[in-house]
């Protein structure tokens, strides 16, 4: 079993919508969870987040949550929608190094490795966010 937690700020947009996204390819033998540096437990998805993936055709149904040691040990891989991301996460959890990864790293595509933050912009930007997700997420995939 693979199991992959994705991680942002709040646990409210890239992450869930990683988590959806991933989810929705229905991909034997592997889990995928989602959760947020900074969450606040309970939080609903974005309104555009939502949008977004009904837009996809892709149902979303989530609470955003706070990264904790048990979704540490759960997860195969931890992959980060920021480089800043990831250095908060490997501060936090330092015995998680070697499994934390930003998404586009673990995707292999080189160049800005952070996911554009869609907070507070319109659905367009959200759009341009999942398709950018989208396209690493095709990537991981081949890994898995």
């Amino acid at each position: 079993m693979t199991r992959i937690l994705f991680v942002c700020t709040g646990n409210t947009c890239r992450s869930p919508m990683a988590e959806a996204i991933l989810r929705s390819m229905g991909i034997p033998g592997v889990e995928v969870k989602s959760a947020g540096v900074y969450a606040q437990d309970g939080s609903d998805a974005s309104e555009h987040t939502r949008t977004v993936l009904a837009e996809e055709g892709i149902d979303i149904d989530h609470q955003a949550s706070m990264i904790n040691e048990s979704l540490v040990n759960w997860t195969s891989c931890i992959l980060t929608m920021t480089e800043s991301h990831k250095a908060a996460v490997t501060r936090m959890f330092p015995n998680a190094a070697g499994k934390i990864f930003t998404l586009k790293e673990f995707a292999g595509i080189e160049g800005d490795l952070d996911i554009i933050d869609p907070f507070g912009g319109p659905a367009e930007i959200y759009r341009k966010t999942f398709n950018e997700m989208k396209i690493a997420i095709s990537e991981i995939i081949k890994k898995l």
